[in-house]
């Protein structure tokens, strides 16, 4: 996929959009999964392409009241970062289609580990 495709995606909120690795369809001996087997795994991994803001919370200061209701919405960041290979609940993500390839939402609190690649270039 294109770079300049990816800037049309704008994740939202506290999730993260994520390319999944290669289903792993083949066991170890060679013998290929029913496709059934794959989509019950608990756990997937894969790379994160792009971040949500965070964590909405209000910035409303209660000592300054008098200013009127200037409330602007700041972000809790997320702890995943581009690039990052994500470990996380299959059954809390949401997979999605774009240009033939598949990419899945997940929520940032069906994430449980995060590896980082310093190195890693999308």
């Amino acid at each position: 996929m294109d770079i300049k495709n990816l800037q049309k995606f704008i994740v939202v909120g506290d999730r993260v959009l994520i390319r999944p690795q290669e289903d792993a369809n083949k066991t170890n001996s060679g013998l290929y999964l029913p496709a059934g087997v794959a989509e019950k795994e608990k756990i997937q991994s894969g790379y994160v392409i792009k971040v949500g803001p965070g964590y909405a919370t209000s910035a409303q200061n209660e000592d300054e009241s008098w200013k009127g209701n200037t409330d602007q919405v700041k972000y809790i960041p997320l702890q995943a970062k581009d690039g990052d290979l994500a470990i996380f609940l299959r059954k809390e993500a949401f997979e999605i289609e774009f240009e033939k390839e598949k990419f899945l939402i997940v929520p940032n609190s069906a994430i449980l580990l995060l590896i980082r690649n310093d190195d890693f270039a999308i």
